[in-house]
């Protein structure tokens, strides 16, 4: 089995973002950094963009060309050292594909996270036979125990929202992952009854987009959106499809994506009607 590439961390970008502040405030381009340093301009901008860790002696040298304070240095330092360290991974998440546990790890350092679902019931809501069943037929080709893994993750995932400290999920589906009968008619009741109950948690806020609302700007996909405590740490898009999975976080990508979320909340149900919704299609499937 060849090597698994490095996946991005939350503390990689913001150790990234901290350097790329820095450079700034030291009024100095990338080119100008190489000349004075001898540091490569491509190794500069892979640190900047999160896709390689400074070595110490890299590291030391963009931090005193910079001026930067001995406490700010030192906190950069520990960051740098600690920079590669996947959050909330466990051993059999070896054998996930390396965006999915690049996605875990974020997840698991987030604060909040914005999701909407076309087609999907959103990961952290699944039950146990839901999930099972959307891997199984949207992944035909990987193993019984590749399944019984990602089901895994995605079980413990769920963690998350009932921690000292819970995350906080605003979640919108769109009705027509509510009939699709993933499972079987009996792994739908289960499913549209931990919705509902989900729906109660304080820290979930869940909306449905009813057939009724006819064409709307979550129709061409499912996304996440992921926010972070430390402002440093930039809002995240994660996108999932067939294609591959992809995380995006420029300012114009997110600023498109909050947008879009935004109409969508708007043309959703609200939570308390969302909830009604909820228990009339668990009464039909009865």
């Amino acid at each position: 089995m060849g090597q698994r590439k490095q996946t991005p961390t939350v503390r990689l970008r913001r150790l990234a973002a901290e350097l790329r502040r820095l450079r700034t405030e030291a009024g100095l381009t990338r080119d100008e950094v190489s000349d004075q340093t001898g540091i490569n301009s491509v190794t500069l901008y892979r640190i900047e963009t999160a896709k390689a860790r400074p070595q110490g002696r890299t590291l030391t040298a963009m931090l005193t060309l910079y001026g930067t304070a001995d406490d700010e240095r030192a906190q950069l330092v520990a960051l740098s050292k600690n920079a590669l360290t996947q959050g909330w991974l466990q051993p059999f998440h070896a054998e996930l594909s390396e965006e999915y546990t690049a996605y875990i790890s974020f997840e698991a350092e987030a604060k909040s996270i914005r999701s909407y679902g076309s087609l999907f019931v959103p990961g952290l809501l699944q039950t146990e036979d839901y999930a099972r069943a959307v891997i199984r037929g949207t992944m035909p080709k990987i193993s019984n125990q590749e399944v019984e893994d990602r089901v895994r993750a995605r079980m413990e995932r769920q963690a998350l929202l009932a921690a000292d400290k819970p995350l906080t999920l605003w979640a919108i589906v769109d009705e027509a992952a509510l009939h699709r009968d993933v499972g079987g008619a009996a792994a739908m009741r289960g499913q549209i009854k931990r919705l509902a109950e989900a729906a109660e948690q304080p820290n979930i806020t869940l909306q449905v987009i009813s057939f009724a609302s006819g064409a709307h700007p979550g129709m061409p996909g499912s996304f996440v959106l992921l926010g972070f405590a430390d402002p440093v740490d930039t809002d995240l898009i994660y996108i999932e499809s067939i294609g591959g999975d992809l995380f995006l976080e420029s300012g114009s990508d997110v600023a498109t994506f909050t947008d879009a979320f935004d109409h969508l909340r708007a043309v959703a149900k609200s939570p308390a009607d969302t909830t009604k919704r909820l228990t009339q299609l668990a009464k039909q499937r009865e």
